[in-house]
């Protein structure tokens, strides 16, 4: 196991910037689909629905059919600004932490609705070696995580106050185990963790105790 990579700090940074801009332009225009070609032709893009409704895409073409494309679809105004970057070179990861916003004014408060709670997309990046992309940047592995209570809330506000527009109200349709790439937990088609992180590539600490120690 190896918790090497041979990105530079500055590399990875270029990176993100190039990233940051790339999500402002998929904000202006509303298609997230443009975010696609940031990915590695076998890229993982996962996050969690629920216990056992997971959201899992294989690949570049079903990261912007899926993840970015039915996923996003009817969120226009919606933006994820990046509150704050953590970047780890040795790792080649880096996490972002977001605050997801509707662009939707609450009249009582003369603000946007928002979603409370930390967002974030946790990522691993690396320098592809062969194919059409060898030696650029593409992210390798992607996982989210959201609070979900607190955006299933935050969209009723938005339908009891009466601006949801009708895009917004046929994305909350979207949901449940017959939408591409939602899986039970057993039938997920990537790891729930990271593949290298489910490998142990970079375990920082070993379990400790067992079930039976804590009986």
């Amino acid at each position: 196991m190896s918790d090497s990579s041979d990105l530079t700090r500055a590399e990875i940074e270029e990176f993100w910037d190039s990233w940051l801009a790339a999500n402002r332009e998929a904000e202006r225009t509303g298609d997230w689909r443009v975010l696609a070609e940031s990915y590695a032709e076998d890229a993982t893009y996962g996050w969690m629905y629920g216990p056992d409704e997971h959201f899992m895409a294989v690949g570049r073409d079903q990261i912007r059919d899926w993840a970015i494309g039915i996923e996003m679809d009817g969120l226009d105004g919606w933006h994820y600004d990046y509150q704050a970057t953590v970047i780890d070179e040795k790792k080649a990861m880096i996490v972002g932490f977001w605050k997801q916003r509707s662009g939707i004014v609450n009249d009582e408060t003369g603000r946007e609705y928002e979603v409370l709670g930390i967002g974030g997309s946790w990522f691993g990046v690396a320098r592809r070696a062969e194919g059409p992309d060898a030696g650029q940047i593409k992210i390798a592995w992607q996982r989210d995580w959201f609070d979900m209570p607190s955006t299933a809330h935050t969209f009723m506000q938005i339908i009891e106050s009466g601006k949801a527009p009708e895009t917004l109200l046929k994305r909350m349709k979207v949901a449940g185990h017959g939408v591409p790439g939602h899986y039970h937990y057993d039938e997920l088609t990537s790891t729930l963790w990271p593949p290298p992180v489910e490998r142990g590539d970079h375990l920082t600490q070993e379990p400790g105790g067992s079930p039976e120690a804590a009986r």
